[in-house]
C-alpha cells in the first residue's frame, strides 16, 4: 500500500479528491447529503489507511471500499432517485432491495470507527494509535462483527505504527497536519451523526 505523495509543505489531505469539509449538506431539506461528493470523500479517506503502512489494514480499507461500491452501483442504476444519500436509500427500499442500504449501514460504521480513532488521537498527544483504534473499534464495529472477523481487525489495531511515524506520513509539518485534520474530522463526525440518525428511522429499515 503506497501512500500518495503530498505536495511540498502540504499534507495528505491535499491529495484528496473530496474532503468531508466540502460535502454539501442541505439543512433545509432534513440534512440531505449529496451522494457523489459523500462517496468521493469516503473513498479519499481510505488512503489514510495506506499511511498506517501495514497490510493488516487492508481488510479495513477493503471493507469501506466494498460498501462505497454498493452505493455507487445503486446511484448508477437510478441516478435521478439517488442525488442525496437519503433519497438513494429510501428509493432503493421501495424496490424491496437493500444492497446499497446495507452497504451504507456498514460504511457509516466504518467511518464512525475511523473518525473516533483519529479524533481521539489528535486530541490526546500522548495516546498511541493502537490504543486510539482499539478503543474506537470496541465502541463501533466490534459489536457487529462475527468471531471470525474480530481477530482480523484486532490484528490491524496491533499493527499500528507509532503516532510520530504516522503523522510524518501525513505531512512534513505535524502541527499543520493536526490543524487540518481537526476541521476535517469535525465535518466527518457531523455527517456520520446525520446518517446514523437517518438509518435509525423506521423508513430506513428493511
Amino acid at each position: 500500500m503506497s501512500v500518495p505523495a503530498f505536495p511540498p509543505g502540504g499534507t495528505l489531505l491535499d491529495t484528496f479528491k473530496q474532503s468531508f469539509v466540502d460535502v454539501p449538506v442541505d439543512a433545509e431539506k432534513d440534512n440531505a447529503i449529496a451522494t457523489t461528493q459523500f462517496l468521493d470523500a469516503a473513498e479519499s479517506l481510505t488512503t489514510i489507511f495506506d499511511a498506517l503502512g501495514s497490510v493488516a489494514f487492508s481488510p479495513v480499507k477493503n471493507d469501506l471500499l466494498g460498501n462505497i461500491k454498493k452505493l455507487r452501483e445503486r446511484q448508477l442504476a437510478a441516478p435521478a432517485e439517488s442525488e442525496t444519500v437519503q433519497a438513494l436509500v429510501l428509493n432503493e427500499l421501495k424496490t424491496k432491495k437493500h444492497v446499497a442500504t446495507e452497504g451504507l449501514v456498514w460504511l457509516v460504521r466504518g467511518l464512525d470507527f475511523t473518525c473516533i480513532a483519529l479524533s481521539s488521537n489528535v486530541n490526546s498527544e500522548k495516546e498511541e494509535l493502537s490504543d486510539s483504534f482499539r478503543n474506537a473499534y470496541g465502541s463501533t464495529l466490534k459489536p457487529h462483527h462475527s468471531f471470525l472477523v474480530k481477530p482480523v481487525f484486532s490484528a490491524a489495531m496491533s499493527a499500528c505504527p507509532y503516532r510520530k511515524v504516522f503523522y510524518e506520513k501525513l505531512g512534513s509539518d505535524p502541527e499543520k497536519v493536526q490543524a487540518e485534520l481537526r476541521p476535517y474530522l469535525k465535518s466527518l463526525e457531523h455527517i456520520v451523526a446525520i446518517l446514523k440518525g437517518f438509518l435509525d428511522r423506521k423508513e430506513a429499515k428493511w
